[in-house]
């Protein structure tokens, strides 16, 4: 009977650990068009073209509406088992880091490689899903009422995997936050059915990511050149390794030259066990690093650059 008791519970402390396990770790940040419409925006210089960015840190203190309005709608979710980012902590986590200015440069050809900063904010705060919050809050004679734009955004490919829009009951003393809390509940269970497909989708198929493999210009070799006992190509090389690697084989190489190749869909795993056994998750800088090392081993040094949590370049040739 103790025995029997025992297994019972082990397996349900596995089957809560597995339902645990599968939850998407999620962040609210208040949309573009909130913030760039209200003047919370900053520009940005991406590789000679100007961009109008939302700037978070001068939204969140300057706009008290919409702070607790973040605060309640990450209420909402934690309430439903989702495991939270917050905005502001990890907006204090990106300043510190100064992801928003740094520049990486190869020491050899000076070549930059820039981020934006909301691709440093997703890289540093690593949330599977963003959740991209729109609201206004509308008078109604002396009542107020709320009107949303929700979408569940996949962090590393910025696709809307989940998506709802509403409004609620007009109240003559409701504030914004508890406005919002009755306009969304209603919504709720559709909106997190939608955002738990696309996690499974992830752990059954993989998390879908770009690779792109560059070769620096003073390398003196390409993707076209022969390495290896069977005096393979480079690039078949490369493409041989992602059909290993990928989960199901699956990735796609939407375009190649003898310097470049792009790695579109790439499908890497959610998980996997190290050296020592245990289980690690997997993201884009860790499954290229992979790629690098193998080919160090070739004795083909490279340069790992993130973009964001969903792109990564490997630049071949140097260090």
């Amino acid at each position: 009977m103790k025995r029997l008791l025992l297994t019972f519970s082990l397996l349900a402390f596995a089957i809560l650990a597995f339902g645990q396990a599968k939850k998407p770790i999620i962040m609210v940040v208040p949309s573009d068009q909130y913030c760039i419409s209200r003047g919370y925006k900053m520009e940005f210089n991406n590789q000679g073209l100007k961009q109008v960015l939302p700037d978070y840190k001068t939204a969140l203190q300057t706009d008290p509406d919409l702070r607790l309005v973040v605060t309640k709608m990450g209420q909402i979710m934690a309430d439903r088992g989702f495991p939270l980012k917050d905005l502001e902590q990890e907006l204090k986590n990106l300043e510190q880091e100064r992801a928003e200015s740094s520049m990486l440069t190869s020491s050899s050809s000076g070549s930059e490689m820039a981020e934006s900063p909301i691709d440093a904010l997703k890289r540093v705060a690593k949330a599977d899903i963003i959740m991209d919050l729109d609201f206004e809050v509308k008078r109604q004679g002396p009542q107020k009422y709320i009107v949303f734009n929700l979408k569940g955004l996949d962090a590393y490919t910025a696709k809307q995997v989940s998506g709802v829009a509403g409004a609620g009951s007009p109240s003559t003393s409701a504030s914004p936050e508890l406005l919002l809390e009755e306009a969304v509940l209603s919504h709720m269970d559709n909106f997190n059915a939608g955002l738990m497909r696309h996690f499974e989708d992830m752990f059954a198929k993989g998390r879908e990511v770009k690779v792109q493999i560059k070769v620096w210009a003073n390398w003196g070799e390409n993707l076209e050149s022969e390495f290896g006992s069977d005096g393979k190509e480079l690039s078949s090389i490369i493409e041989d390794w992602f059909a290993d690697n990928c989960v199901e084989g699956r990735f796609n190489l939407s375009d190649a030259t003898e310097n470049f190749m792009k790695f579109e869909q790439v499908r890497i795993p959610m998980m996997r066990t190290d050296d020592k056994g245990r289980q690690r998750a997997v993201d884009t800088r860790s499954f290229v690093s992979d790629l690098r090392k193998y080919l160090n081993g070739m004795g083909i040094p490279s340069k790992l650059y993130m973009r964001g949590l969903g792109e990564a370049w490997l630049i071949l040739g140097e260090k």
